[in-house]
Order: C-alpha cells, then sequence, then structure tokens
C-alpha cells in the first residue's frame, strides 16, 4: 500500500466533519494563544517561559513554538480536511505531552487531563477514519485513484 493512499483515503461519510471542524477551531484558538497571545494567551515569550519553568520543557520558547504551531497548523489543516491523518497524528502528539507535563496531576478540570485527552481521542478519530467527505483529502484521493 502507497503512502499517499494510507494518509489520503477515506470514507465518503459527513460523520467526520463535526469532528475536524470543532477540534480545527480548537486547536487554531489554543495555537493562537500560545504564538501570538490572542485569546488570553501569554505569547511566545510567556508561554516559552512557562514551559521551561513550570513543566522543564527545554528550550521553553522552541518547546512553545512547536506546541502552537502544531495546534495553529493543525487545526487549519483538520478545518480543510488536508492531510488529516497526519495532522490529527500531530496533534495527538501534541495532546499527549500536554497530558503527561501540564495535567497528569488529576483528571477532572481545572487542572486536570479530561479536555486535553478528549481533544486527543478526537484526533485519533480522524487518525483512523480519515477526513470523510467534504475535504481536500477525499478530492486528491478521488483524482490520484485512490477510492
Amino acid at each position: 500500500m502507497k503512502l499517499k493512499h494510507c494518509i489520503l483515503s477515506t470514507r465518503n461519510t459527513l460523520a467526520f466533519i463535526p469532528i475536524r471542524l470543532g477540534v480545527g477551531v480548537i486547536m487554531i484558538g489554543h495555537g493562537s494563544q500560545k504564538l501570538f497571545g490572542a485569546f488570553g494567551g501569554h505569547g511566545l515569550k510567556g508561554t516559552g517561559q512557562f514551559f521551561a519553568e513550570q513543566l522543564g520543557l527545554q528550550p521553553g520558547i522552541l518547546m512553545a513554538g512547536l506546541a502552537g504551531g502544531t495546534e495553529f497548523l493543525g487545526g487549519i489543516l483538520l478545518i480543510l480536511g488536508l492531510a488529516t491523518r497526519l495532522a490529527g497524528l500531530a496533534l495527538a502528539g501534541t495532546m499527549a505531552v500536554a497530558i503527561a507535563t501540564a495535567h497528569a496531576g488529576a483528571f477532572f478540570l481545572p487542572a486536570g487531563m479530561e479536555y486535553t485527552l478528549a481533544l486527543l481521542v478526537a484526533c485519533l478519530t480522524l487518525v483512523i477514519g480519515g477526513a470523510g467527505s467534504l475535504s481536500f483529502d477525499r478530492k486528491l484521493a478521488a483524482s490520484s485513484s485512490l477510492q
């Protein structure tokens, strides 16, 4: 099986659209907080300082940039349904790191992992199922005769 087929193939279903759009918007927001200080975030410098001092993720600014960039770009890709499996996998990995570092002490909010775990599971659902219909992945797969 070709790599392109593994990445782009998806079922012709509308079921994944709400997950793609909802998680995509959430991830863009989280990434914007880390990168740009939007929506009450601390921006790259503040997030980097928190990552380094509170979470032990060194170098802090680089780790904050990677996390924020993955969230921001991954969210855009989910909304478009483009490279959905790759974006979902990268976002699931980012959420796994968040659970292990920032939310490991409790399950329920405010400091717990339940919200982050829900995002991780939603991203894994997209890794397994693909983008579904109304996605660039589906359009690219159809033009490549992958369906």
